[in-house]
C-alpha cells in the first residue's frame, strides 16, 4: 500500500506527497479583498513538499462581492485579486509546491455590513441561520437572507465558472469548489435550509441541481482533472442540517462520478469538532460515498500523525487534509515525517491581524535552536 509521503497523481496534477494543507480562513486580505505580501509569505512558508504540504488548498475565496460572508476574506473576481493571487502562486511554485484555490459563496452566512450597498444575504430560502459571522464589530449574528429568484441561479453558476477561469489566469494548479459547511451550495442541498417549491427544491434530485450545475460548468471551463469538491455530509456547522443525509449525499456523489473530478474532499463528522456524532443520533457511512466515486479520496477532520499515516497505509484515503496544525507549523510535513513536536497554536491570532500568529511561527531548526 502507498504511504502518506509517497507521490500521487490526482487528475492532471502530480503531487510529491499525499499531505494536504486544508483551507483555513485567516481574515487578512487587504484593500479590495486582495491577498497581501504577508499572504505570499504565509503560503510560501508551507509550499515546499519536503517540509510542508504536497498540496495547498487556499483559504476560502469568494467568487463575487455577494459571496463574501466574513471580514477581510479574499476574492477571485477582480483583476486586482487575480494579480495579487499570481504573486502567491508564483511563490509557491518557486518552492516546488502545488496550490489550488477554494471557490466560495457563503449564501446566508453573511452580514449586511459586508455586502454591496448593504444588501441582504442570498439563500435558497428566506430562513435565517442560527450562527454568527466576523465583522468589524467582532462576531455578530448573521443577517436575515432573501431567497434567490429562479432567474438568478444561472448567474450564480456563471460566477463559479468565471472564478475558475480567473483562477487559472492567476496561476493556480486547479480549484476546489466549496460545497460544505453550510454555505450556499450546501444550503441548497439540505432540507433544513432549502424550502423551495421550484426545480431547485423539494426532492433530493432538485436540491442537488445547483451543485451539479456548478460542477459541470467548472469542469467544462477548466477540465475535470483540475477540479475538486469539498463536502461535509453531517456537519452542523453554520446551522447546516438535513433530515436524511445518507441518500442525499449518495445521490450527489453518484451524479458527480461521470465528471471524473480530481478528488472528493470529505469532512468526517463535525467540522473542527467531533468526528463521531453517534451520541447525537447521527449515523453516516462514508464508505457508501467512496464506493460511488472513482477519483482520489481526501479525508479531513482531526487527523493526527498516526491517523494520517494509517489512513493512507490501510487504504482508507488517498490524501489527508490537515488544517490548524499547518497554521502553527509551516514545516508540518517534516515534523510529521520525523515525529517531531509541534508548535502550540495561538488561537487569539487566528482571525485578522498581521504577521503575529501568521508568518512568525518557527520552523523546526529555529524552534530547536
Amino acid at each position: 500500500m502507498p504511504a502518506l509521503f509517497d507521490p500521487i497523481r490526482v487528475g492532471d496534477i502530480e503531487l510529491a506527497t499525499r499531505l494536504v494543507m486544508a483551507p483555513l480562513t485567516r481574515n487578512r486580505a487587504g484593500a479590495g479583498q486582495t491577498p497581501t505580501e504577508l499572504t505570499v509569505e504565509y503560503y510560501r512558508q508551507r509550499a515546499n513538499p519536503a517540509d510542508g504540504a504536497g498540496l495547498i488548498i487556499t483559504e476560502a475565496t469568494q467568487i463575487s462581492p455577494m459571496g463574501q460572508g466574513y471580514l477581510d476574506t479574499p476574492g477571485i473576481h477582480s483583476p486586482e485579486q487575480v494579480a495579487a493571487w499570481k504573486k502567491v502562486t508564483d511563490a509557491v511554485h518557486a518552492e516546488g509546491g502545488k496550490i489550488i484555490v477554494q471557490l466560495w459563496h457563503v449564501g446566508r452566512i453573511s452580514h449586511v455590513s459586508l455586502l454591496p450597498g448593504g444588501q441582504a444575504p442570498v439563500a435558497p430560502s428566506a430562513i435565517p441561520a442560527k450562527t454568527k459571522t466576523f465583522t468589524r464589530q467582532g462576531f455578530e449574528p448573521v443577517s436575515a437572507p432573501r431567497a434567490l429568484a429562479l432567474e438568478e441561479l444561472p448567474g450564480i453558476v456563471e460566477d463559479y465558472r468565471r472564478a475558475a477561469r480567473l483562477a487559472l489566469q492567476a496561476g493556480f494548479d486547479g480549484v476546489e469548489v466549496h460545497g460544505a459547511n453550510g454555505y450556499l451550495l450546501d444550503q441548497f442541498l439540505r432540507d433544513g435550509s432549502n424550502h423551495r417549491t421550484d426545480a431547485y427544491g423539494g426532492s433530493i434530485e432538485n436540491r442537488a441541481r445547483l451543485l451539479l450545475e456548478v460542477m459541470r460548468a467548472v469542469t467544462a471551463e477548466i477540465g475535470s482533472g483540475r477540479t475538486g469538491l469539498r463536502l461535509s455530509p453531517v456537519t452542523p456547522s453554520n446551522d447546516a442540517h438535513d433530515s436524511n443525509p445518507q441518500p442525499l449525499f449518495n445521490h450527489v456523489v453518484e451524479q458527480l462520478a461521470p465528471l471524473k473530478l480530481m478528488y472528493l474532499h470529505v469532512i468526517e463528522g463535525q467540522t473542527g469538532g467531533p468526528r463521531d456524532l453517534g451520541d447525537q443520533g447521527v449515523r453516516f457511512d462514508y464508505e457508501q460515498l467512496r464506493q460511488r466515486f472513482k477519483g482520489a479520496w481526501m479525508v479531513n477532520n482531526g487527523y493526527d500523525r498516526q491517523m494520517a499515516l494509517d489512513a493512507v497505509a490501510q487504504g482508507g484515503a488517498d490524501l489527508v487534509a490537515i488544517g490548524r496544525p499547518f497554521i502553527s507549523n509551516p514545516d508540518l510535513g517534516r515534523r510529521l515525517r520525523e515525529d517531531a513536536p509541534l508548535n502550540v497554536l495561538d488561537a487569539k491570532t487566528l482571525y485578522g491581524g498581521g504577521a503575529e500568529g501568521y508568518t512568525d511561527y518557527p520552523a523546526l531548526e529555529t524552534a530547536a535552536g
